[in-house]
């Protein structure tokens, strides 16, 4: 029998599917395919293509020429990941994004959370995946590269995230998923949530796993505007991010124009209710620094994340002043490490290409590559067989090719010999970044 949080669930998403299902029939709902061909006749010169017939062909890489840059077209190029089977509807990125949100992870993984305490009291927490075959990820071998998974800003845990883990813990990785403070079932200590692109939290969790697999690589996947924190937190700690290397599904880049110019209602609505379910749990805690009667009555997620940042009891501030200390690309210029950034030019939720996707960045970093495809949704990328989403498996052979990479650069100028600590040999860490790779 569902309990009554699956009951929501399940009547929000016939809710939705009705109402799709009205506004194509009544043609009120906006089908992107001729959008998607405009941009991509505009941008058929820029980047270099991945000649696919099927599935997510037409796939662009845009970027700054390097060595790191040829090593990944080759690879990519030669992953089965951008070939997969052809989605039946490739213009209607709407069902694309609700088909995803419908499937749930096979088998469905079970997880071992860890709350991490912060210096002010506060708590996140670390899900590590478990999966069906009984060995938890946090126990497995000392040189298996760690893979931090970060949600969407609005917490949501989604049957795509944790198919990427399941992918990922497959293939040997250790998958870790982040929770903010208070969301997922994180206890909220403190009258105080993470702010959009504050990464301070983040870097908290990354010392500590750094600490507790001191021997493996780090990598990071951020999903929809969980990127914001990941591309903040990348730009803030530049060098000293612990990361060997990030990708990003789908990200927000440009957050304050996304949140002023607001997204459909058919996908802001859902994140407005659940945010508000999620807010409602800790009216408590947080009615002494929060008016939580406007908080919840807010009918918009600008009016919302205005309300619980910026008109504050204790700190207010301005709209503008918020932005300033957390847009995601705010410090992009220090960061040091690759970040891949998978988008679709049909994202209903980004936005239109032409202003949410900062082109000159990938132009001018030699850290920052932009795989773009014709169609794919939102945190989509639909395709028939085992994964159902190509993208996952392209950022799983993304990962691999930054470590072969690496290892043959190492192995051509001589790996340094392993130090000896307390009589046992310490090896040195899979991924030794330089700047000279991107050049």
């Amino acid at each position: 029998m569902l309990s009554p949080e699956g009951l929501m669930a399940v009547a929000a998403v016939l809710v939705g599917l009705g109402l799709l299902a009205w506004c194509l029939w009544a043609g009120r709902l906006e089908i992107p395919g001729d959008l998607a061909e405009e941009e991509e006749e505009e941008e058929k010169e820029e980047g270099i293509p991945f000649m696919a017939e099927e599935g997510s062909g037409h796939c662009r890489l845009l970027c700054k020429p390097s060595a790191l840059a040829q090593h990944l077209v080759r690879s990519l190029g030669r992953s089965a990941a951008l070939r997969g089977g052809r989605w039946l509807w490739p213009c209607w990125p709407q069902l694309q994004m609700l088909w995803q949100l419908l499937q749930l992870p096979e088998p469905e993984p079970v997880v071992a959370r860890e709350l991490l305490q912060l210096p002010d009291a506060g708590l996140v927490a670390l899900d590590w995946l478990v999966g069906p075959w009984g060995a938890a990820g946090g126990g497995g071998w000392i040189s298996s590269p760690v893979l931090l998974l970060i949600p969407n800003a609005a917490g949501k845990v989604t049957a795509g995230l944790l198919q990427l883990g399941l992918r990922a813990l497959e293939r040997g990785f250790i998958p870790v998923i982040f929770n903010r403070r208070g969301h997922n079932g994180c206890p909220l200590t403190t009258p105080r949530l993470q702010p959009f692109g504050d990464p301070g939290d983040l870097r908290e969790a990354v010392t500590y796993l750094r600490c507790r697999h001191p021997s493996a690589s780090l990598l990071a996947v951020s999903e929809g505007s969980g990127s914001g924190l990941l591309l903040a937190y990348l730009g803030e700690s530049g060098s000293s991010s612990r990361l060997a290397a990030a990708a990003c599904l789908s990200p927000i880049f440009r957050a304050r124009d996304w949140f002023e110019a607001g997204m459909p209602w058919l996908y802001e609505w859902p994140l407005l209710l659940h945010l508000k379910q999620g807010l409602s749990r800790y009216t408590g805690a947080l009615a002494e620094v929060v008016d939580m009667d406007k908080l919840l009555g807010s009918r918009s997620l600008r009016e919302l994340e205005e309300t619980l940042f910026c008109r504050t009891r204790s700190r207010p501030t301005s709209w503008e002043s918020y932005w300033e200390r957390n847009e995601p690309l705010r410090d992009a210029d220090e960061a040091a490490v690759p970040v891949l950034c998978l988008c679709s030019a049909d994202d209903p939720v980004r936005g239109p290409p032409a202003q949410s996707l900062p082109r000159e960045l990938f132009r001018s970093s030699p850290y920052f590559f932009l795989l773009l495809t014709p169609h794919g949704g939102h945190c989509g990328f639909p395709r028939r067989g085992p994964g159902r989403c190509w993208a996952h498996e392209a950022v799983l052979e993304y990962f691999k090719a930054i470590a072969e990479f690496l290892r043959t650069e190492e192995r051509r100028k001589g790996l340094p010999r392993p130090r000896r600590w307390g009589g046992l040999p310490v090896e040195p860490p899979v991924f030794t970044w330089q700047r000279s790779y991107t050049r």
